[in-house]
């Protein structure tokens, strides 16, 4: 049932949309709009506070609610993808190493990694939970805990899993280090070397990596850059190979930016349990939408516990604390046992702070600032490639998270790009990489939006965009 204030929130949306509230415009005020709308006080802040989660509106201090700045511009968005059509060994990751050691680089501009600039990280927030955690538990900080984690972690994450329609209680929760580790766990739990794992095209070169890691084979699917992967390409692959999983981004997809609607995620989840094989779905990004409600999750629609569950706090609260979740399903006592033979307990001081962060309201807190901070970045940088870049030029605009895929046009090559531009001192992620065999994206590219925007940023910019049209040119 809909809660009143997510009413009077669709209203206030619905005029935003229709132009009576334009972007920078002052919306009314608390006690005005709970006038207008005939509703309580409360139910008007939390109208706001709903809208402004989803960065459609930004508060200012001592001023009020402002309709965001953030909006869609009209500029064309590559295709459906055309990947290859047969299974193959993952190759050439040792490229993607070496793109990752350069971007560490602090003097370089880095546009290439999906890691966020602490810019965008709740350091100061993440110090003091540290402090606090370790007066309250002291010794317990640096002994070791249970083999699944941290019980009150558990039953944090557990809580937020019940909000996305899934049941899951603490004892069905693995905690991991980090996102990779849960898709390891999850691949190694259902398959083993040799077998075919279905895919986005492109996707993020890091499952790239744990799929070779494990001695597997990828199959590419075609994917949209706004609707996810292609549920005909899929059953129709499923007819054509023996595919034993399916690893799928639900929500805003690395590089594309894709989110499934919540029609597709349950059509994709009843065609693979038709057919006998796990869903192993990564969801790092699910909590970085702009829009007015956090995306469903593809588990949500799991009937048989074939679905494996996996994200982490990398891409929100900090990539350094490797701190990450999987929710196995059906396969808990093999996953179980995977851990215990890798790498048995997760660091127990980050899984602390975490769940206090979670516990205490902090990490919401944070999530109100950043997607708005997020969106509004992703809004810039798309206005900056439809400026800067060479005519011809087609670039995604998510609606979450921090990847933008551009599209060159067809006579730029994307690795030569990447060579010139790290000459310059700018890192980007060429197309390559997100394919398993890297022949595929040749012109294309992956930008980061998760730096803090300003001039030499966008100096950047210009200069890249300038060196794609001599590549174009020439």
């Amino acid at each position: 049932m809909k809660h009143l204030y997510e009413t009077v929130a669709e209203n206030i949306l619905a005029h935003i949309e229709q132009g009576v509230y334009r972007s920078g415009e002052r919306l009314p005020g608390i006690r005005r709009l709970s006038s207008q709308m005939n509703v309580s006080v409360s139910t008007a802040l939390e109208a706001y506070r709903l809208l402004e989660d989803q960065g459609r509106i930004q508060a200012r201090a001592r001023s009020g609610y402002y309709v965001s700045t953030v909006h869609r511009l009209a500029i064309t968005e590559p295709d459906i993808s055309e990947p290859p059509t047969m299974p193959s060994r993952v190759t050439g990751q040792s490229l993607t190493r070496q793109i990752l050691l350069a971007a560490k680089d602090p003097y370089q501009i880095n546009l290439g990694s999906s890691v966020p600039s602490p810019a965008f990280l709740p350091t100061r927030v993440l110090q003091q939970a540290t402090q606090k955690v370790v007066r309250l538990f002291e010794k317990r900080c640096f002994d070791t805990d249970e083999l699944l984690g941290n019980q009150e972690l558990r039953r944090q994450i557990a809580k937020r899993m019940v909000e996305l329609n899934c049941s899951v209680s603490p004892d069905d929760i693995v905690i991991t280090h980090g996102a990779r580790d849960a898709v390891r766990l999850a691949l190694m739990a259902v398959c083993k070397p040799g077998d075919v794992i279905a895919i986005e095209s492109p996707t993020f070169y890091g499952l790239l990596q744990v799929i070779e890691s494990c001695g597997m084979e990828a199959l590419e699917i075609p994917t949209h850059p706004r609707d996810g992967v292609s549920i005909e390409a899929l059953q129709l692959a499923i007819e054509q190979w023996p595919i034993k999983a399916c690893l799928l981004i639900s929500n805003y997809n690395n590089p594309l930016g894709s989110c499934m609607s919540d029609e597709r995620k349950k059509n994709i989840v009843g065609l693979l349990e038709k057919n006998g094989i796990p869903l192993i779905e990564d969801d790092v990004y699910g909590d970085l939408g702009f829009g007015l409600k956090r995306p469903s999750v593809a588990k949500a629609w799991s009937q048989h516990g074939e679905v494996l569950y996996c994200s982490s706090f990398a891409k929100t609260l900090s990539p350094g604390l490797r701190v990450g979740w999987l929710v196995p399903g059906r396969h808990m006592k093999k996953v179980e046992n995977l851990k215990y033979m890798l790498h048995q307990a997760t660091p127990t001081l980050n899984q602390l702070i975490v769940a206090h962060l979670l516990e205490q309201g902090g990490y919401d807190r944070y999530l109100r600032q950043v997607r708005q901070d997020y969106a509004q970045s992703v809004a810039r940088m798309v206005k900056a490639v439809s400026r800067f870049f060479p005519e011809g030029t087609k670039v995604t605009q998510p609606e979450g998270g921090f990847a933008l895929w551009v599209e060159l046009p067809e006579h730029v090559d994307a690795m030569e790009l990447h060579r010139q531009a790290s000459l310059e001192g700018i890192i980007i992620a060429p197309g390559p990489l997100f394919s398993a065999t890297q022949k595929k994206y040749g012109n294309f590219i992956r930008l980061s939006c998760a730096v803090p925007w300003n001039d030499r940023l966008e100096r950047a910019l210009k200069k890249l965009g300038d060196m794609a049209g001599d590549l174009m040119a020439g």
